[in-house]
């Protein structure tokens, strides 16, 4: 799931967004559309969802919705009596029945639904319970259920369950712990509007009463927050992908509102043909394959993965990506619980730079992780989720997608990349895990498998622990005769509290005149020294030079002394060229005084953005000239960043 603020999304109908942009928006946009209320998140684990059919009838004019839903269901357990499933407490249910249309007594207190069956069940018996309910959806979390417009004010119904929204507009059990084998998801609306929803389009039946019944229907497991509806008088657009080790094609559907429907967007939708290339190359056939993949228009700032149909507010090409690879990670793999979001969230993240690899090259992988690195650093928290009773700490996006696509990097650059990407293929191929759920220890334990290393240190601290490595370093070296030369490192980690610090193996570049010799480490203490020889005087030493570790690095005049660390770094800004805003990137290596200033080509001051005193590490600083009370002229400025190391300037582009 993709998540954006207003103004980025208002924006996006003049202008393409570069993909490092869009991701830094996610965590501000989940708390705007989250009212941050504590959820009680519990199941009745003592049955098992077989398949849900859902019959459901949605009227705009009104706002309300009448529906009828068959919950199939295998006991678990002996003396099963009394299962409860989820349905939000301002809905009203008339009446439940078993399978055999016999009435059954039932308590709906809260959002919780207690069902009294008429004899218990032994384990592995199979019962029915048929809900009869209606009433006006609440809309909360990312908007579970919206009744709303589009254009000139023309109906638009749509839904986005995740992470706890179903139940405020079907009656279900609401984990995704718990996957129906299959689904039918029958939409009755006004015959004027077309309702999409997930798998196949079985049938359409056109009613008496100028409405019509649109059959969906998909044999996929589903997870209940993936099973969605999209309801407007859409505009449908189809291509066609072909798999070649299939020897298939796979249909394409993309409904848009009529009024965006023109072959700029069909160039857009077009764009997903070489990403389900790449996918399929890297993850394995696209999961759904026998139904469909797609999109339906909304009106959200931000996507959803909706299984074979993702839900589109924007269509950048970022986006797009990330939403199809959830189909590989979020829908045929789902998380078990939503400590474990990262196993969704972070591969679909980490899967847009992989698009970005295989179409655009090497070094725009690296610059996209690069970005993601400066969210990453400002995470706060483990990447297993702990406190899963807020929304918006399931979804931070610094840390469950920027830092969980940056592991990912991470994990890469630790088992080298032709283990990593069997790692990748293996897990989302994997036949206990297919088409059903996953925690983090599953993809540890295939990790491990693959590469033959214990990689127990990495996880724990990356996923479960907390934070970055800080690395102070320090070198010299000595002239051992024969032309040989002893070089000596030594590093040590700043303070950390979990871990106390981290283990990594890194690369070291000694740079000798025009050439560079590298070695790899494996730094397993706070304080280490290496020793090195080599064939000429060195003229520098770079920690991790191809930024495979997420950290800050800081040059010494000594380790171990109160020697001030001579470090300070200035990026350059980026997006370069920018509008409306661009962010300034900067490290220093102890505590400073720091000032931004902006300047014109004359050199005249236009702006102070800073002008504080800052701890060690990399700070990041957003530039918008329109908040900072100035209208800018498109050109070129100069921004200064002082510090008590000394001040350095760069140049930046404006496009109005």
């Amino acid at each position: 799931m993709y998540f954006k603020i207003i103004a980025i999304f208002i924006l996006a109908a003049s202008r393409q967004i570069p993909a490092q942009e869009t991701s830094n928006y996610c965590a501000n946009a989940k708390i705007n559309y989250y009212n941050l209320s504590k959820i009680n998140y519990e199941s009745d684990t003592r049955y098992d969802v077989l398949h849900y059919h859902i019959d459901i009838t949605v009227d705009h004019a009104s706002q309300l919705v009448n529906g009828k839903v068959k919950i199939t269901a295998m006991s678990q357990q002996d003396n099963l009596s009394d299962p409860f499933i989820d349905l939000k407490a301002n809905m009203t249910i008339s009446r439940i029945t078993d399978g055999a249309q016999v009435e059954l007594t039932f308590s709906h207190v809260g959002d919780v639904v207690n069902i009294d069956l008429l004899q218990p069940l032994k384990t592995g018996d199979e019962f029915q319970m048929i809900i009869h309910y209606s009433g006006s959806p609440e809309s909360d979390g990312f908007g579970s259920f919206k009744f709303t417009t589009h254009g000139n004010g023309r109906p638009l119904i749509w839904t986005l369950s995740q992470p706890y929204g179903a139940k405020n507009w079907w009656p279900c059990k609401d984990t995704p712990a718990d996957k129906a084998d299959s689904a039918d998801i029958w939409i009755t609306c006004d015959e004027s509007l077309t309702p999409v929803s997930n798998g196949v389009l079985q049938d359409v039946i056109n009613n008496d009463n100028r409405t019509h019944t649109y059959k969906w229907s998909t044999k996929y497991p589903i997870a209940q927050y993936l099973i969605s509806m999209a309801i407007a008088g859409y505009s449908l657009y189809e291509n066609f992908f072909v798999d070649e080790n299939l020897n298939d094609t796979l249909r394409m559907v993309h409904y848009n509102f009529p009024e965006r429907h023109n072959a700029a967007r069909e160039d857009e939708l077009d764009r997903v043909i070489p990403m389900l290339e790449v996918f399929t190359e890297k993850f394995g056939t696209y999961p759904f394959f026998d139904e469909k993949y797609g999109h339906a228009e909304f009106t959200f700032g931000g996507a959803m993965e909706h299984q074979t149909i993702s839900s589109m507010g924007v269509y950048f090409t970022d986006i797009t990506a990330h939403e199809l690879a959830h189909q590989w990670f979020g829908d045929k793999i789902t998380c078990k619980d939503w400590h474990n979001i990262w196993l969704n969230e972070g591969f679909a993240e980490y899967s847009e730079a992989v698009y970005f690899e295989a179409v655009r090259g090497k070094e725009v992988y690296k610059n996209n992780i690069a970005t993601k690195m400066i969210a990453a650093k400002k995470a706060v928290g483990s990447i297993y989720v702990e406190d899963i009773s807020s929304v918006s700490n399931i979804f931070s996006g610094n840390r469950t997608y920027q830092k969980g696509a940056v592991v990912l990097h991470m994990l890469r650059g630790v088992i080298g990349d032709e283990n990593f990407w069997d790692v990748m293929y293996k897990y989302a191929n994997d036949e206990k895990l297919s088409y059903s759920v996953a925690v983090i220890e599953d993809f540890k334990a295939i990790a491990e498998e693959v590469s033959g290393i214990d990689l127990s240190y990495f996880f724990d601290q990356w996923l479960y622990g907390e934070n970055y490595p800080f690395y102070n370093y320090y070198w010299e070296y000595s002239e051992l005769g024969n032309s040989q030369y002893e070089v000596v490192i030594d590093i040590e980690q700043s303070e950390n509290s979990n871990p106390v610090f981290f283990t990594m193996p890194m690369d070291i570049k000694i740079e000798i005149g025009n050439e560079s010799e590298y070695f790899e480490v494996f730094n397993d203490k706070k304080k280490q020294r290496f020793n090195f020889t080599v064939n000429t005087p060195p003229t520098d030493v770079i920690i991790d030079p191809d930024d495979w570790i997420l950290k800050d690095v800081f040059l010494l005049t000594d380790i171990g002394s109160n020697n001030v660390p001579v470090y300070f770094e200035v990026k350059q800004n980026y997006p370069n060229p920018f509008n409306p805003s661009t962010t300034l990137t900067f490290s220093i290596g102890s505590i400073s005084d720091v000032s931004i200033s902006i300047f014109d080509l004359t050199g005249k001051k236009l702006f102070t953005l800073l002008d504080k005193e800052m701890r060690s590490g990399t700070h990041s600083v957003e530039f918008n000239p329109n908040q900072a009370g100035r209208s800018l002229s498109s050109g070129i400025y100069i921004y200064r960043i002082k510090t008590a190391l000394g001040a350095k300037s760069k140049k930046m582009i404006y496009l109005k």
